[in-house]
């Protein structure tokens, strides 16, 4: 345990705090340069267990030249550090204090503090848009050490790095569903690149939008309408209006004006962005099947069916080709295209494709995830309207309940499954 470093620290002293900041002189003193270097850099990661990986990413970004792991064996001798399964490690807060002290007294303090900061920026841009359980048990151990670089460490992050940790964390979050933990980080987010950049940074845009997306998966769609149309603006004036990020703007701005039902606002910016990612990003990019996925979820909401199939069945072999057979995007993608068919009532082809994206969800995201909710509310809409009740309710009250856990049940997606609950129980009475 933690504790006993102190204990042992205490033993080698006179009691109390003072003893333990005579031991850890004591001790400190018998350290070679090399280990009093690493015992400085481990200084650095938050409080928490730090996996040896990450300790070895920031010591080659500092620079330090030497064997790590000799010298981590040294620091547990002499009870600065705390050994934990699996190759990771801990310091006590006490420690990590004196630890930071005598980080502030080395001549190459800052270059420690840069090559952490950016290990750090490395793995929160390694996180993706919705990461798979394994990816999210991988990213677990590094976000008290991210959420450590954003805050205490920010100043050491260069232009290029300043958003990267906070975009991180709230992907990691907002990946989850958990839009409430997200929520601080892209505000902060926000507001570092503000405070750095005034108006004047494409990051400040980025983090406009980052935010309104966020709003928009919350529900609250007037609170992100403002900072998409923001975010776009600043990207033209910055990027000019052929850019990547400027057909990004358009289609997330698009988004928003379909969940709204504003489908006469929506279309001419899907139609804008998608030739926009095809014209700057090529005819097989990721974005661009975004674009054909998003154009055909607006014509099948206006029941233009024959128009929205192909972009399906075109943005589904995109992203499998793209992106392989298990990812989260294309069982969003199955999914969209079973809704099509279960709108044109061809049941016998969007059943397979519903069960197929239900499975995958809980394979790669879990079984609470809500996009879980969302194949399970859809996959019971199929069976409702086949007069099949009694596999549909299961599948709903189900649904509700990742919902409601989830997202709260005030948001949108709760809302709507819980009706279709209610209208299934009441029209299933005899």
């Amino acid at each position: 345990m933690l504790a006993d470093i102190l204990a042992r620290l205490q033993k080698q002293a006179s009691a109390g705090e003072s003893g333990v900041a005579a031991a850890f002189e004591l001790n400190w003193q018998c350290l070679e340069p090399e280990a009093k270097k690493l015992a400085c850099l481990l200084s650095l990661f938050a409080l928490a267990p730090i996996p040896w990986s990450l300790v070895e990413s920031a010591a080659s970004a500092s620079s330090l030249e030497f064997d790590f792991k000799a010298n981590c064996a040294v620091l547990v001798e002499h009870y600065l550090l705390q050994e934990l399964p699996e190759d990771t490690y801990q310091i006590h807060d006490r420690i990590q204090e004196l630890l930071r002290q005598k980080l502030e007294e080395l001549a190459k303090a800052d270059e420690l503090k840069r090559g952490f900061c950016q290990a750090m920026v490395a793995v929160a841009r390694s996180i993706p848009q919705t990461p798979t359980l394994i990816e999210f048990a991988e990213a677990t151990l590094v976000i008290p050490h991210l959420a450590e670089t954003a805050t205490v460490y920010q100043a050491w992050l260069s232009d290029d790095d300043l958003i990267s940790p906070f975009v991180g964390l709230g992907r990691f979050y907002e990946g989850q569903g958990a839009y409430e933990q997200a929520l601080p980080w892209r505000e902060q987010c926000l507001s570092a690149a503000r405070e750095r950049f005034r108006e004047s940074h494409p990051d400040v845009a980025t983090s406009l939008n980052d935010l309104a997306a966020l709003y928009r998966s919350q529900g609250r769609y007037s609170d992100a309408e403002p900072l998409y149309i923001q975010a776009l603006e600043m990207y033209k004036r910055l990027l000019g209006d052929e850019h990547p990020y400027v057909a990004t703007s358009l289609n997330n701005l698009a988004t928003l004006y379909r969940s709204q039902r504003r489908n006469s606002d929506a279309e001419p910016l899907y139609i804008k962005a998608l030739s926009m990612r095809k014209r700057l990003l090529g005819e097989s990019h990721p974005d661009v099947a975004t674009s054909l996925n998003n154009l055909a979820a607006l014509y099948r909401s206006q029941g233009r069916y024959s128009d929205a199939e192909p972009l399906y069945i075109q943005a589904l072999r995109m992203k499998k080709r793209l992106l392989g057979d298990e990812h989260p995007d294309v069982a969003t993608s199955l999914n969209n295209l079973a809704e099509l068919y279960g709108s044109q009532r061809r049941n016998s082809d969007a059943e397979p494709l519903l069960i197929q994206a239900l499975s995958m969800r809980k394979r790669l995201l879990g079984e609470s995830h809500p996009d879980v909710a969302t194949s399970l509310n859809n996959l019971a809409g199929l069976y409702r309207s086949q007069g099949r009740y009694s596999e549909a309710e299961p599948l709903l009250i189900q649904a509700l309940k990742i919902a409601q856990q989830r997202l709260g049940a005030n948001h949108p997606n709760t809302i709507t499954i819980c009706k279709n609950l209610e209208y299934l129980r009441r029209n299933r009475q005899p």
